[in-house]
Order: C-alpha cells, then structure tokens, then sequence
C-alpha cells in the first residue's frame, strides 16, 4: 500500500497533535509515502508559522527541517505537469476544492491511475478528505 499524505497529514509526520501517532503507524505500515511536490513548501510554511506564533521552539524547529530534509527525497514526489495542473482545474470546479487541495487530489488520483499498489488517500481537511472519497479513492482517517 502507499500512502498519498496531503499537507495535512505531511505536517502530522512532525508535529504531535492530535492524530500524530495513530498516522505515523498507519504510515510505517506503509510500501511508500507519496505526495506533491506542494507539500514541501506548504510544510515549511506551516512550521515556520509555528516558530512564530511561538507554537514551537527554535530547537524543534531545526529538528523538524532537518527531519523532513531528510525523508523528503525518499518521498514518491507528484511532479507538476501540464496535464495534472488541467486535471486539478477539474477536480477543484467538480468538488469546491482550494487551489492546492485540488493539486493534492489530483496528484492523488494520478497515482492511483498507475500504481500496481493499492493507494490511500490521507488528509485531515474534511473537505478534501470528502472529496477523494467521493473520487473513488480509499482513504484515511476513516
């Protein structure tokens, strides 16, 4: 199984809150981790917030970057192509998904598309989460 992390659940790897454990389980468990090449600076956007509404300490911080520098290139990274911007633009107007979120599903669904693995669509966004389902992806959290 890979697993497809959104922003969401990618920041889940490193940051404990709610849902931190029970996601990295379900993630070792996992032949591969996925996601779009998005994600790096939605992430970093998303830590470096916590560095400075006080959230997290420098030290975390270093620690974090240095962690997902790390696994980043063991990531299956979605590269942005024509084709995927286009099936984005869809899947946004088809379900009312924000520009990333529909980078993300997108991404997901092409990998779904040519993985001989099944694939799981993970993100903590309920709008998003609906709409993979709603695309006929499996998804987690349940």
């Amino acid at each position: 199984m890979i697993a497809y992390l959104d922003t969401s659940a990618l920041v889940k790897l490193y940051v404990p809150e709610e849902g931190y454990r029970a996601l990295r389980a379900h993630a070792a468990r996992s032949e591969a981790l996925a996601t779009s090449m998005v994600a790096y600076p939605e992430a970093r956007a998303a830590f470096a917030h916590l560095l400075r509404t006080g959230r997290t300490t420098v030290r975390q911080h270093a620690r974090r970057m240095r962690r997902l520098n790390t696994d980043w290139d063991g990531f299956v990274r979605i590269e942005l192509t024509p084709e995927l911007i286009r099936e984005a633009g869809d899947v946004a107007e088809l379900h009312g998904l924000r520009g990333f979120d529909s980078i993300h599903l997108a991404s997901g669904l092409w990998l779904k598309e040519r993985s001989a693995a099944a694939v799981v669509f993970m993100a903590y966004d309920r709008r998003l989460h609906a709409a993979a389902a709603l695309a006929g992806m499996s998804t987690y959290p349940r």
